[in-house]
């Protein structure tokens, strides 16, 4: 990989590891319709004229009933439920959970039409990987943050689900206008609750910049950056920093909110991991397969142009 493919993979890595550190800043302060719209709206801001230049939203809306339910299942549902989520658990705890996403990806492909066969060894994978969610879950499900945690491994189905609809529903369409038509939706769902619990008052100075670090960095940036690492290296391989997200968001938790790093924690990183790397190793890269999806909301990648894979 090239030098600057690095640097897009290490960007990458870090700017959709952090989004659950920030979202604990801010949902402490604003409420979670304001938290939403506040990222849709700047990366739709963002992406839109970008998708515009050249007639490139030109013919997206034939294919708008899988975009809408793609827009649901990736941005609009998943985005309110891990913040939602962060107003009980930590961000650590949110981040390792969402790993959980590709192996969830694989059942979610088997139970929908998938034709490729499990070897024994994925098999294994899942197996392990659903050990580490139990570790890390089993506490949070006895201690009362119960829905919380559903919450997030609800989000963790969905980006499950919706590469598969990108895949088989989407293929057409450019990932770029795809994304951002798929943000101004969010932009108009959010809108009515975002007014309704606009807060009185303004939010302080570390509430703000979380935001700004979410819509800017983690949203308009993250797609930009995301597409161009495509380009340079292809999907198959630009898709290996969902791996490092999880790392990051329980070092970023550690470090700044002091949140505690515990044995079990380590031990369920480390089988959510392994038992991803497993689970999705030697997949098929045609047709209907699922590509495990970044944990912060992308587009599916199958859909890409065929000179960026």
């Amino acid at each position: 990989m090239s030098r600057r493919g690095w640097g897009l993979f290490a960007m990458m890595s870090v700017i959709w590891g952090i989004p659950y550190l920030l979202i604990k800043v801010a949902v402490d302060e604003v409420s979670v319709p304001v938290l939403v719209f506040a990222r849709t709206a700047v990366g739709a801001a963002v992406l839109l004229p970008l998708a515009l230049y050249g007639g490139r939203l030109r013919g997206i809306l034939r294919h708008w009933r899988p975009l809408a339910a793609f827009a649901v299942i990736e941005i609009i549902v998943p985005w309110w439920l891990l913040s939602d989520a962060e107003r009980h658990l930590t961000s650590s705890m949110t981040g390792l959970l969402i790993a959980a996403s590709p192996i969830v990806a694989v059942i979610v492909e088997r139970l929908t039409g998938g034709t490729e066969r499990l070897s024994p060894l994925r098999w294994a994978g899942l197996a392990v990987g659903f050990a580490g969610v139990a570790v890390l879950a089993g506490p949070e499900l006895s201690g009362g943050s119960v829905w919380a945690t559903a919450e997030v491994l609800l989000a963790a189905a969905c980006y499950a689900v919706a590469p598969i609809i990108a895949a088989r529903r989407l293929r057409d369409v450019p990932s770029l206008p795809m994304t951002a038509v798929c943000l101004g939706l969010a932009v108009l769902v959010y809108t009515p609750p975002a007014i309704a619990t606009w807060p009185d008052a303004l939010p302080s100075g570390r509430a703000l910049a979380a935001l700004a670090g979410l819509a800017l960095v983690c949203t308009a940036l993250a797609f930009i950056v995301f597409f161009a690492l495509i380009r340079e290296v292809g999907a198959s391989r630009a898709l290996v920093f969902t791996y490092v997200n999880p790392a990051v968001a329980v070092t970023a938790g550690v470090v700044l909110l002091g949140e505690p790093l515990t044995a079990p924690t380590v031990m369920a990183f480390a089988l959510i991991l392994g038992g991803s790397v497993v689970a999705t190793a030697s997949r098929s890269t045609g047709g209907s397969a699922a590509a495990p999806a970044p944990a912060e909301g992308s587009a599916g990648l199958s859909d890409l142009p065929e000179r960026s894979r």
